[in-house]
């Protein structure tokens, strides 16, 4: 069993994602947990105990006590629970363990999407602002404490051109069809500016993080020159409405990005990246790399983290942080999510390794 004693220390994390100071210890930072990792924790330590499942706010509450016990400074928020743009997916059982198993797994179809034609794109049901319900955020203006923050993703653009499309008709219609993949940016790019600003209206919300995968192991998902012309315009918009309203722009984003780190540290203008992979780019090497301009995130291997015993998590995390913390600009967490096929144990060890390490 793990008892932290850390306390969330919101502003201490800014200085580290704007690169501003030192901190006075390792922050942790994650782009989600999986809902039943949340449940999961709460069950062991009982963090639920003094909350109402029937309490309308028993969710948002209950992520406030689970990241509190962690020691997070920020967490995720999904503003609803419902996807923005409705998607097809397909199903299969979930071979995540016991207590944090959720029954099944869904994927986008990597073939076809709902949107094959001009016919689909003028019948499809594209999100409306006005039709969404930002109460969450609402409540969590008034409740949240003031020493921690929270956050919704932005930014899907190459992410929900590629799910609406399905990957392999994106591939062709770059060039049988360029005029609908343009619509469909248009339509997708223009959702999630506004949907931006609406996020910067809440002081609750100190961060635009923007998520995006943009690769896979070996390259770019599609030409770098179509992500400069088609996908980064729109993440510049974001990083500007971020920039104008005091808040750091963060960018999630998997796979192999070498050849576009230019174009997102000096057009875009990231202050932050997310998402490593050993297999690609270990988060040591990204630090020695990209370090001189901006904050590093996270970056325990997933696969490590989930096949691995504790002396060996150990060890790696010492190993990170002595690089990665001699200087400004780190953040200790996961490769990519703390989903719900890692053992809790593994998570909760490279937590506690990271708040026993001393600067």
């Amino acid at each position: 069993m793990f008892e932290f004693s850390v306390a969330p220390d919101v502003n201490e994390l800014l200085d580290i994602l704007w690169r501003r100071k030192m901190p006075k210890r390792v922050h942790h930072i994650e782009l989600f947990h999986d809902l039943e990792i949340i449940q999961h924790i709460s069950d062991r330590y009982e963090l639920n105990k003094d909350l109402e499942k029937s309490d309308p706010a028993y969710l948002m509450k209950l992520r406030i006590a689970v990241h509190q016990f962690l020691g997070s400074d920020i967490f995720y928020l999904p503003v609803s629970d419902d996807e923005f743009f409705r998607l097809e997916l397909n199903l299969a059982g979930d071979t995540a363990g016991d207590a944090t198993n959720r029954g099944e797994r869904s994927w986008v179809d990597e073939h076809r999407g709902p949107i094959q034609n001009w016919d689909d794109f003028e019948n499809f049901p594209w999100p409306k602002i006005k039709n969404i319900d930002f109460s969450r955020l609402e409540w969590m203006e008034k409740n949240l404490p003031k020493n921690m923050g929270c956050y919704d993703l932005t930014a899907s653009i190459l992410e929900m051109l590629t799910w609406l499309m399905g990957y392999e008709t994106l591939c062709m219609k770059i060039f049988d069809d360029p005029g609908l993949v343009d619509a469909i940016c248009e339509k997708v790019g223009s959702f999630y500016e506004a949907y931006t600003r609406c996020l910067c209206d809440f002081d609750c919300v100190p961060i635009i993080w923007g998520s995006d995968d943009m690769g896979f192991r070996s390259s770019t998902m599609v030409s770098p020159d179509f992500l400069r012309q088609k996908i980064f315009p729109w993440h510049r918009i974001c990083a500007e409405i971020a920039h104008n309203s005091n808040r750091p722009y963060l960018i999630h984003s998997c796979g192999k990005l070498d050849e576009i780190m230019p174009d997102l540290i000096d057009n875009v203008k990231i202050d932050a990246k997310h998402s490593f992979e050993d297999t690609i780019l270990p988060v040591t090497e990204a630090f020695a790399h990209y370090s001189d301009k901006i904050a590093i995130l996270g970056g325990i291997d997933m696969d490590f983290l989930c096949r691995k015993d504790e002396e060996s998590i150990r060890k790696r995390v010492r190993k990170t942080l002595e690089i990665c913390m001699q200087k400004k600009g780190y953040c200790l967490g996961t490769g990519n999510t703390v989903a719900n096929y890692i053992p809790l144990d593994n998570y909760l060890i490279m937590l506690d390794e990271g708040f026993k390490f001393t600067l």
